[in-house]
């Protein structure tokens, strides 16, 4: 982060549009505009201007709302600037005024001796901090570029991974051609935002919506198919390693087993296809998307049925010393049965999907037990 060389005119360039736009604008201290902006952070300098340096946090931008602005002017009125100039005394990159609010005339002529930009917003502080911090979070994320394609089927953003010639560009065609959407191909620019959200776009935005197929060349995805047919990023939420078929390596049948891919710190539901003549590999990979989807959601279709006995239901409900119980028949022998506390709306509610009656042993067996909403 430190590495990453980001400068107060920087913040004022930037093309945002929507609900990113800061509408900032800069009223003094211009030859500071050139000063680095190193944590992607605020700071509400109230504290500070009361006297109470210890701690500052003088490298982020400082925040200057209605409760600032009516505590420098009572400083002013009482004549006590001491607090006011030692702020200036550090290295901050900037100071910014929320709602169109016009600093004091002195806190302008110290901010132009100590060369310190002040800028100034119409957004009220909340809402513009969200938004500063959204952008300052992506402009400061750790990025990472990666080999593949990356599209959204059903909603869900996949990237698409494989050596050289395993037909990556050949699928992402026909998912193209299915209605799903492109967002980029070949260098993917993977960005790690909050931490715990993979963002990946085209590494050249140009270029990124063009794509190579050997024996036809390059061809522009948006013009062929419009431009419904692309978006210019997209959330990473499943991977897909594309691989030749291996007769001699053992392939997942069941699906009960979770692999991820760990890239930037974030951990993402990994799927090994293999290839070969005859599979048709698009459409595995929209049934893999439908699937991710209903796991989301709480279902999963390869959980195999636990065989439970009635005591141990019981120890679900030990708790519970006065309970409603609902039971409502699915069809095909399967029974699903709800348990909530009474008179406590919120509180937890147990659901179990069994089939209607017991075996010959006395136990039933259970297909899902549902806790909190959770399986």
């Amino acid at each position: 982060m430190a590495d990453k060389v980001f400068t107060v005119l920087d913040l004022l360039d930037l093309d945002l549009k929507g609900h990113n736009s800061l509408n900032l604008r800069c009223i003094s201290g211009r030859k500071g505009l050139v000063r680095r902006i190193s944590i992607p952070d605020l700071n509400r300098p109230g504290l500070a201007l009361s006297g109470f340096y210890d701690f500052f946090a003088y490298q982020r931008c400082q925040l200057f709302g209605k409760g600032e602005i009516a505590y420098l002017n009572k400083l002013l009125q009482e004549h006590n600037e001491d607090n006011i100039r030692q702020l200036f005394t550090y290295e901050i990159p900037c100071c910014i005024f929320t709602r169109n609010l016009e600093p004091p005339k002195e806190f302008i002529e110290l901010s132009d001796e100590a060369g310190c930009p002040i800028l100034i917003t119409d957004l009220e502080s909340t809402e513009f901090s969200t938004r500063l911090l959204r952008v300052l979070s992506n402009i400061f994320a750790p990025v990472k570029a990666m080999h593949g394609v990356l599209v959204e089927v059903y909603g869900l953003g996949i990237i698409i991974f494989g050596s050289s010639g395993v037909g990556k560009s050949e699928t992402a065609l026909e998912l193209i051609e299915r209605g799903h959407r492109l967002v980029a191909v070949d260098i993917i620019e993977l960005r790690c935002v909050n931490g715990n959200t993979l963002i990946g776009k085209g590494a050249n935005q140009v270029i990124s919506h063009h794509m190579e197929v050997r024996g036809l060349g390059i061809i522009n995805i948006g013009q062929l198919y419009g431009v419904g047919a692309i978006r210019d990023q997209k959330e990473v939420q499943l991977i897909v390693q594309l691989e030749e078929w291996d007769t001699s390596k053992s392939y997942d049948r069941l699906g009960t087993e979770t692999n991820t891919m760990e890239i930037l710190g974030v951990k993402i539901p990994k799927l090994e296809i293999p290839v070969k003549p005859g599979r048709n590999v698009p459409i595995i990979i929209e049934t893999a998307a439908m699937n991710e989807r209903l796991k989301s959601m709480g279902y999963f279709s390869a959980k195999i049925a636990e065989v439970v006995d009635y005591e141990e239901l019981e120890g679900y409900l030990k708790d519970l010393k006065e309970y409603y119980c609902f039971a409502e028949d699915e069809g095909k022998g399967i029974r699903r049965v709800s348990v909530a506390k009474k008179n406590h709306k919120d509180e937890e509610i147990f659901s179990f999907r069994m089939v209607a009656e017991p075996d010959s042993f006395g136990k039933w067996k259970i297909f899902s037990i549902e806790r909190e909403g959770k399986e």
